[in-house]
């Protein structure tokens, strides 16, 4: 190896590193060491070793639901991967994806798919995603990399940069960290806002062919009023674009040392309520990690293979709950065509309370305007595959429901809220060209079903 090969950054990639989990402790809300991640060169045979403290906590945060079940686990013994993985699922979903990495490269300056994965895990920054961080060592220090929402010009300003390819002047450096912190392709930061509360901002992309902050606030808020479980949203403009900001649901404010109530949403608790909140994080990982499954067989999953994993790898309490909503996200979809539907766009929390998995809220909703009159999800939808019509996705009721009533009630309301689409994207002050974009992607019932599960539909009364 040159000398220059060692001045690249990871050039000799660790070969272990710390994994700290964000927990409740009495009087306190910290990172504290959970367990190291070891023989990062050996590829599959990677292993992860809980500490002994960490699973004696009063309130641990499971790591992996597949690999790493918290369920019988004593602490001090090398844990190897679930059968047929590559990675431990729950730690891969605490590194950012496309856009998180392309931040880190030209923060590196590095080129693409020069560095291991594990120059992502270690460079997204402490207020990533989850309530896990990766570390170096057991005695490294976090890196908290948010910055407040009046430096929203500079991060948009930094964003167009970082997507065109260009060199960043030093000037901007210290917003970086804020940068690389989420998953997902298009541009995007992690803020504070004036009460200390933490947002997700997204910004457009060079290439939109309409203001994507009013499709997806829209899109959201529409599923909110049909009842799908969905964060506080607000779209602002800055300059003369509008961005979208997304309070974070993997953050939560209570008295120091406690935990949310056993299926509170992290938005119903906010600082200042009481005296000297603190903020608390929770535990996050994606349907791919709750599925073990690898990116690989993910190309081919289905929206029932989610369900199979719901019964099987959630919270009792919650379980016929988030496969009812399911179903409706599944039915929006395809309603409003967002086919950007996989698998990482599905999530699941944490809940302390419950020591628990149960579904998360609802994200990453975007209507596509597409030319094709047979539309397709990313996931299959039924018995005819990916196939984006309200008969497939009624196709597989049992998956989700006791009876196919209940399952037509739930598309019912659906389509109900969707179908006065326009109200929705108003609220946002959607333009002329977003109203033609939308109507596009947004299809009328006699396109999206047949005559006589229309007719079913129309007739159907709660």
């Amino acid at each position: 190896m040159t000398s220059e090969s060692n001045n690249r950054p990871y050039a000799k990639p660790p070969t272990s590193v710390a994994v700290f989990a964000h927990v409740a402790e009495t009087s306190r809300h910290d990172f504290v060491p959970a367990g190291m991640l070891e023989h990062l060169d050996q590829g599959k045979d990677a292993t992860f070793t809980y500490g002994t403290k960490y699973v004696q906590r009063p309130n641990p945060i499971e790591i992996d639901p597949v690999s790493l079940p918290l369920q019988g686990e004593r602490g001090g013994e090398p844990r190897q991967l679930a059968r047929g993985l590559t990675e431990f699922g729950g730690i891969r979903d605490a590194a950012p994806d496309a856009w998180g990495r392309r931040v880190i490269e030209n923060k590196l300056k590095v080129a693409g798919a020069v560095l291991p994965e594990v120059a992502y895990l270690l460079e997204a920054g402490s207020d990533r995603v989850g309530a896990l961080d990766i570390r170096p060592k057991r005695d490294s220090l976090p890196v908290y990399p948010a910055t407040s929402v009046i430096d929203l010009e500079r991060l948009l300003t930094l964003a167009n940069k970082i997507e065109s390819d260009e060199e960043v002047p030093a000037e901007f450096l210290p917003y970086f960290n804020g940068l690389g912190t989420a998953g997902g392709a298009r541009p995007k930061a992690t803020v504070r806002d004036e009460s200390g509360v933490l947002w997700l901002v997204k910004f457009p992309a060079q290439k939109d062919r309409a203001c994507n902050a009013v499709l997806e606030g829209g899109a959201l808020e529409m599923a909110r009023a049909a009842g799908i479980r969905v964060p506080p949203i607000h779209v602002r403009t800055v300059g003369s674009q509008k961005v979208l900001l997304i309070r974070r649901f993997d953050r939560y404010w209570t008295p120091p040392g406690e935990t949310l109530p056993a299926g509170q949403e992290s938005w119903e608790s906010t600082p200042g309520t009481q005296p000297n909140m603190v903020e608390g994080r929770i535990g996050l990982c994606s349907a791919m990690t709750l599925m073990g499954i690898d990116e690989f067989s993910a190309r081919d999953s289905a929206y029932t293979a989610i369900a199979q994993a719901i019964r099987s790898r959630c919270t009792h309490r919650y379980i016929a709950r988030d496969l009812q909503e399911m179903f409706a996200r599944m039915v929006l979809n395809v309603i409003v065509n967002n086919n950007d539907d996989h698998l990482r766009n599905h999530s699941f929390v944490y809940d302390v309370a419950l020591r628990g998995w149960r579904l998360s809220p609802l994200y990453d909703v975007l209507p596509m305007n597409v030319v094709a009159t047979e539309r397709h999800l990313h996931l299959s939808v039924g018995v005819q595959g990916r196939l984006a019509t309200l008969d497939n996705a009624l196709s597989k009721w049992p998956a989700y429901f006791s009876s196919r009533e209940e399952a037509l009630a739930t598309m019912h309301r659906i389509w109900s809220q969707t179908r006065d689409w326009m109200q929705h994207f108003e609220k946002f002050g959607a333009s002329r060209q977003d109203m033609a974009y939308l109507a596009g992607a947004i299809r009328r019932l006699s396109d999206l079903a047949s005559p006589a599960l229309e007719a079913e539909l129309r007739a159907f009364s709660p």
